[in-house]
């Protein structure tokens, strides 16, 4: 369950990449927008790995 804002995001931002990746017409550069975003959450939450 999240505990914040940030963690909502990264949830929903988590479960909408899992979505578009089995999407055969995904747009490839919205999806790397949104693992960018993941990413930068991850760190500011600092549960990103190294």
């Amino acid at each position: 369950m999240p505990v914040n804002q940030m963690e909502t995001n990264l949830q929903a931002i988590t479960t909408t990449i899992a979505f578009l990746e089995k999407d055969d017409s995904c747009d490839p550069e919205l999806l790397a927008k949104l693992k960018e975003e993941r990413n930068r959450l991850l760190r500011e939450l600092n549960v990103h790995s190294l």
